[in-house]
């Protein structure tokens, strides 16, 4: 396993705990987010506010991880992220795309459907 893989496993990891900062300590001081369907966030600053706008409203995270795969500075990472928002279970398939640097998360990449998590998709 290589390094940038295991930092994307305990990246993976810390999600249940929904400690923002720590979460946002994975990324490079100018790193970027950017779920898809919406507008990249860069910056630790900006990451602080967009990741604490959500996970601040959820409980019971656990993500299972699939699949990890890692070449050189990216690391793919299938998971199924299951969550409790507003009272409703969620089980969220999506694919992160990740791009290492010095040991930090420069990019994050997700894919998946918002539908899904939104409720609007059946």
């Amino acid at each position: 396993m290589s390094d940038n893989e295991q930092i994307i496993r305990n990246f993976i990891d810390a999600w249940p705990r929904l400690d923002v900062a720590e979460i946002v300590g994975f990324f490079a001081e100018d790193g970027i987010y950017h779920n898809m369907m919406l507008d990249p966030v860069k910056g630790r600053e900006a990451l602080t506010n967009f990741i604490g706008s959500f996970a601040n409203g959820w409980s019971d995270v656990k993500w299972e991880l699939l699949n990890i795969a890692s070449a050189g500075n990216l690391v793919f990472a299938e998971r199924v992220d299951r969550m409790t928002v507003g009272g409703k279970s969620v089980a969220l398939p999506c694919c992160g795309v990740f791009e290492m640097e010095s040991g930090k998360i420069k990019s994050w990449r997700d894919y998946f459907d918002l539908g899904t998590f939104t409720g609007t998709t059946g």
